[in-house]
């Protein structure tokens, strides 16, 4: 959710904190109710994909096939997936009504979840878990929203629209490609490397499979009780894909996962 740039100007948006307040309110009786959800461009999280499948009642495989367009990262040069929007006029999000709005409002993607607020990041460091982030509003023409009384502290959006959790899944995502971007642009990855970040950030049913149904646990020293915990929950299963790539990307908290010792 970082580097996103305000969509209305080249102006360098206000930076906002958490304890910030803006004036924004977005329900049935606003004009330009669900015109944001017509020509945009939603990257997709790996947590958003793992809600909105279970949600549609979808294999990973057949969400990704019916609903995403696979794109490549501009400088991290890693593969990510977009929301596949409707081939008509609007260019409309396959799952917005006109007259209801969000038909999946539950489970719908964390940039709807933020909006009307971006996120941007002023450094990040992976090794020690500390994010220096800020905020901005995204002030869009056709938006009325921000006409309404309705004042937020940005801390009290975040918990209303329910991302705190999102982006703490997110995070070992978030750090892979930040690493990434931090490289030499000499130093790439494999296609095979990258075909592994799309299998664990995107393909949680062929990352299990390839889990358990491989010589991965044959390879590798992993407690029986971290083994139980990514069978049961696909939440840990990809928080634990993430700690995977970045020992193998990027030599990182490889005490996970130690090769076993050959008998």
């Amino acid at each position: 959710m970082t580097d996103i740039e305000s969509k209305t100007s080249g102006i360098p948006p206000e930076q906002l904190g958490l304890n910030s307040k803006f004036k924004f309110n977005c329900h049935k009786g606003v004009k330009c109710f669900t015109k944001c959800c017509r020509g945009i461009d939603i990257m997709l999280t790996p947590y958003d994909i793992l809600t909105m499948r279970k949600k549609l009642d979808l294999t990973s495989e057949e969400f990704l096939a019916v609903f995403t367009d696979p794109q490549i990262l501009e400088k991290a040069e890693l593969p990510i997936v977009t929301l596949k929007l409707l081939d008509d006029e609007r260019k409309s999000c396959p799952f917005v009504e006109d007259k209801d709005g969000c038909a999946i409002y539950e489970d719908r993607p964390t940039t709807c979840r933020y909006y009307p607020l971006g996120v941007g990041s002023l450094s990040y460091s992976g090794e020690k878990g500390e994010k220096d982030e800020f905020f901005f509003t995204v002030k869009e023409d056709h938006c009325l929203g921000f006409e309404e009384d309705k004042v937020w502290a940005i801390s009290e959006w975040r918990e209303d629209q329910g991302v705190d959790l999102r982006d703490k899944v997110n995070d070992g995502w978030m750090e892979l490609i930040v690493r990434k971007k931090s490289l030499p642009p000499s130093m790439k990855l494999t296609e095979q490397s990258k075909k592994m970040f799309f299998m664990v950030c995107y393909n949680i049913d062929k990352f299990k499979a390839f889990v358990f149904k491989s010589s991965f646990l044959d390879k590798y020293d992993i407690p029986q009780v971290t083994v139980k915990a990514i069978k049961e929950d696909d939440i840990k299963l990809l928080e634990f894909g993430f700690e995977w790539l970045n020992a193998t990307f990027y030599s990182t908290g490889q005490e996970t996962f130690k090769v076993k010792e050959k008998k």
